[in-house]
């Protein structure tokens, strides 16, 4: 294919990569040639479905039975992982709830109030919800629904810096154990599932389904919570909102030559120069390989709580009946999953021109469901993903909003 450029274009372009290449301020350069904006996301809509499937966030009623009877005969590697979740303190029977009225968290939560108190209750009412269906022993149905009605009837207001991402983290949690207890039969009163669902309407779904202009991983745990309790909330628009916004922030977070010199940017951020895109991109001015993220520069410990939360959308939306793992974000996320694995592994050395020749790993147990969704499912070649994924087996929790994913995700021994 050819193409014909007018001179203006020509010289934008030529000057753009001369001074990339001697080190120039670029300050002035038009946005059309430094990043293109997320704008045709309508070929990769993923709209909610007529109707939703329950239990439809993360995890089916398919993959339950699958865990029960993995479970039961002893097969590996489901049996340590639970052997691990039962043991955990998440799933200790017996343990008090410690819900707040009105949680205020600061970055790094400080301050902290009730900040890790929610997230805590949270992951633990979806471990009992895991436990209660692997077991079917209505003590750990009960253990959940406890943590669900003491947080319903409690909470009143969510504050502070952090607002948004510790939002995300909880409800995203929250969302999993309600679509778990509430469609298994669970023996949750009616009346306070209309408490919970208000809780979630009025208190976490108005700060999620905003989104964000912060680093990329507050946005995408934010639509991932938001999501999460839409289909708990049977709410359609709500929905289509999120992943809406969830299409425009998974182009401009993980990186692909197909882009052209410099990453997409989402609606929310305003980067019309390359000093502003590379400070976003936390000091990276090279995109040489796709898969290079948003937040590599940072610490691949945020980066791995936005990889996270791309394959738990990606998984809902499978469940919801959109298979995004075979399009644009499936495709993002496999390059990504295997870029920061083969650095996490130590599979290869770090490049000059990446984070300065210096990253700050740990990646943390986040790549099970993407793995096992791409690697396995659907058979892509990802070898550094799986090294990663088998090292961290069972994985356990990143104490936020990922938790017991071998137990739920592995499709088998690595």
């Amino acid at each position: 294919m050819f193409f014909r450029l007018d001179f203006f274009t020509f010289f934008l372009v030529i000057s753009a990569l001369t001074s990339v290449a001697f080190g120039a301020p670029l300050n002035d350069i038009p946005s059309s040639v430094l990043a293109e904006p997320v704008n045709n996301t309508h070929i990769l809509e993923a709209r909610a479905p007529a109707q939703f499937t329950h239990p439809g966030v993360l995890i089916d009623l398919h993959q339950l039975e699958t865990i029960r009877t993995n479970v039961k005969a002893g097969r590996e590697p489901w049996s340590k992982s639970f052997s691990a979740l039962r043991t955990s303190k998440f799933a200790k029977l017996g343990r008090k709830p410690s819900p707040w009225k009105d949680v205020y968290c600061g970055f790094y939560d400080k301050p902290s109030y009730g900040c890790s108190d929610e997230r805590r209750d949270a992951l633990s009412a979806y471990a009992a919800a895991l436990a209660w269906y692997t077991t079917n022993n209505k003590v750990y149905a009960q253990q959940a629904i406890r943590y669900m009605n003491a947080w319903a009837g409690t909470l009143r207001t969510h504050g502070g810096p952090n607002n948004g991402i510790q939002t995300g983290w909880a409800g995203a949690s929250w969302a999993r154990a309600a679509e778990i207890i509430r469609y298994t039969h669970a023996g949750w009163a009616s009346k306070d599932i209309k408490a919970f669902e208000k809780m979630l309407r009025t208190i976490y779904l108005p700060v999620v389904i905003k989104g964000s202009k912060n680093n990329g991983n507050w946005e995408l745990v934010m639509m991932e919570a938001a999501q999460g309790i839409s289909v708990f909330l049977n709410d359609h628009a709500s929905y289509d909102e999120a992943m809406n916004k969830f299409l425009h922030r998974v182009p401009a977070y993980i990186y692909l030559r197909s882009d052209g010199p410099y990453p997409k940017v989402a609606p929310p951020n305003n980067l019309p120069t390359r000093a502003l895109v590379e400070e976003y991109w936390h000091g990276q001015s090279n995109f040489w390989e796709d898969g290079l993220a948003q937040e590599t520069c940072r610490d691949f410990s945020h980066l791995g709580s936005g990889l996270s939360s791309i394959a738990h959308v990606s998984e809902t939306s499978h469940i919801q009946g959109h298979d995004l793992y075979q399009g644009d974000v499936g495709y993002r996320l496999r390059h990504a999953l295997e870029f920061h694995t083969r650095y996490q592994t130590g599979a290869s050395n770090l490049p000059a021109w990446l984070c300065g020749g210096k990253v700050k790993k740990g990646l943390g147990p986040v790549t099970e469901v993407g793995f096992n969704a791409l690697a396995v499912r659907l058979r892509h070649d990802m070898p550094h993903t799986k090294v990663w994924t088998k090292e961290n087996r069972p994985a356990y929790t990143n104490w936020l909003d990922a938790g017991f994913e071998t137990l739920s995700h592995a499709k088998g021994p690595l």
